[in-house]
């Protein structure tokens, strides 16, 4: 695989395709960090208002997650993505436009749901690549894709000089925000006419019913009952911090937490409503056609503590170098863009080794180890450190996070391949729960050392308890470094598709 990845033909071109899409969702879920303290001495907002639109930033990703990952395996990752895309320049022009607090509230609330993009590629290039590959096809999606956050952080502050001259010779923050989003739109048509969901020949697996999460026993139903709680319950987190800015007075927030627990209500109906059969004892699914729903729990658990804390880290490490070491703004942020740039590299690295080392388990229990060890020494890094020595173990610590993330969606894939999107959903909305959690964390603690310090243990401490968890409770996947996918004959296994530059058309060879 890895000599043939730098062809643009068949299966790679999807990949890289869709990576892509990745990569420019992320640039426009991430446009908001680099060009903050811009934003907040142009209008004039308070250090709490930046924080907490940091936190809107990752809010309705939890739930869009969910939506997503329902609407892609009713109707497939080539529709989702595209309009997705396109959507992404409604929000991101609000946000160029707002004036005050309340509309970049709301536009970074819509922001949010793009980056639930990510959801929609792991079906995609589970659908074009054989499970032994899958490890490092999905780490490569999922790596350069977020490497998106980097590139933001690099670029948006120079876009906007660099668009200066409309302005008059200010920084036009405006115009590099909308950019993004009209590049993504542009991206979205793009993708729509270059891509398709399966290769030729083979059939695209959706669930029976749709609304709601498919289970095939009658414990899971209440398992998913019990862990669908927190994805409405981070949501009231996030209320809660809004009316602490004065975004929400007391009236609202209770209506507002009313609405949650309706939601969650509705949830709940929807996915009876698919499983009711099961639940009624009508259905009963025979062995072969069973998944563990506690697979799902997990994978959960690890993307809560890995792409969770990542999300949170990025956001708070350019002003914790600025602020621990004698270094400007500059110099701080380009330090701590490290973190996100090992994506190229990490979240690959994290689905290459999950593929060859024999166990994805003991994978997936060994770098979550090695994270919360990680993470439990950046809580002592303090200004009697050298700079090199904290700069090493900063790309150490992201280097686990992201492998771990890799090697999270290296076995998402194969847990049941019909409701792919919505496993992918849930897990990856789990990752924004941790986030929205350990960012309302750090907003509470104080600002300095102290706070930096009780931060990252936090992390390293809870990172270590998934660890502990996945050694007992993680299963290995059946078939999990088989050379065909669960429910693909043989003849469709063998099938390569090839792209015809002259005439676009599919071809395959046996």
């Amino acid at each position: 695989m890895l000599t043939e990845l730098w062809s643009f033909h068949g299966r790679y071109r999807i990949l890289h395709m869709t990576w892509f899409a990745f990569f420019l969702s992320f640039v426009v879920w991430f446009n908001f960090a680099p060009l903050a303290t811009t934003i907040q001495e142009d209008l004039g907002l308070e250090t709490g208002q930046i924080r907490t639109l940091a936190i809107c930033n990752v809010a309705l990703t939890v739930p869009a997650r969910i939506i997503i990952g329902m609407l892609l395996d009713k109707y497939g990752p080539r529709i989702t993505y595209s309009l997705l895309l396109i959507f992404a320049a409604i929000p991101c022009t609000m946000f160029a436009l707002a004036q005050d607090f309340n509309t970049l509230v709301i536009s970074r609330l819509l922001l949010s749901i793009v980056g639930a993009g990510f959801v929609i590629g792991i079906r995609m290039v589970a659908e074009w690549f054989p499970p032994k590959e899958i490890g490092l096809a999905e780490g490569i999606y999922g790596g350069w894709g977020n490497f998106g956050s980097a590139a933001a952080a690099f670029t948006m502050p120079s876009v906007a000089l660099g668009l200066a001259v409309i302005s008059g010779g200010q920084s036009n923050w405006r115009l590099a925000i909308a950019t993004t989003g009209i590049a993504a739109a542009v991206y979205g048509i793009i993708y729509f006419f270059n891509v398709q969901d399966t290769p030729s020949g083979k059939v695209y697996q959706r669930p029976t019913r749709h609304g709601g999460m498919e289970v095939t026993t009658k414990r899971d139903f209440w398992f998913l009952m019990l862990m669908n709680l927190p994805l409405s319950g981070v949501l009231a987190i996030l209320a809660w911090r809004l009316s602490k800015v004065g975004f929400l007075g007391q009236p609202q927030l209770y209506l507002a937490w009313a609405f949650l627990v309706g939601l969650y209500l509705f949830q709940a109906y929807k996915c009876w409503d698919v499983n009711q059969e099961l639940m009624l004892g009508k259905k009963r699914y025979p062995a072969s056609d069973r998944y563990n729903f506690n697979q799902v729990a997990m994978l959960e658990l690890t993307y809560f503590v890995n792409f969770g804390s990542e999300l949170a880290v990025v956001s708070m490490l350019p002003a914790f170098f600025e602020g621990t070491f004698p270094l400007n703004k500059a110099q701080a942020g380009m330090i701590a863009a490290s973190y996100a740039f090992m994506n190229l590299m990490s979240r690959p690295g994290g689905g290459f080794i999950s593929d060859k080392l024999g166990s994805r388990r003991w994978t997936m229990t060994a770098l979550t180890a090695c994270m919360g060890i990680s993470y439990l020494m950046m809580g002592g890094v303090n200004s009697n450190w050298w700079l090199p020595i904290a700069i090493v173990l900063t790309m150490a610590c992201s280097f686990f996070v992201q492998a771990g993330e890799g090697s999270t969606f290296a076995i998402v894939p194969l847990i049941k391949r019909r409701v792919t999107g919505q496993v992918a959903g849930n897990v990856g909305a789990y990752g924004n729960v941790g986030a929205v959690c350990y960012l309302t964390l750090f907003s509470l603690l104080p600002e300095g050392a102290v706070g930096n310090q009780i931060f990252f243990q936090t992390l390293g401490v809870v990172g270590l308890i998934v660890a502990f968890l996945c050694g007992f409770f993680l299963k290995e996947p059946q078939g999990s470094f088989a050379e065909h996918h669960e429910g693909d004959g043989q003849l469709e296994l063998s099938t390569e598709t090839v792209f015809v530059p002259s005439d676009r058309q599919e071809r395959s060879r046996i």
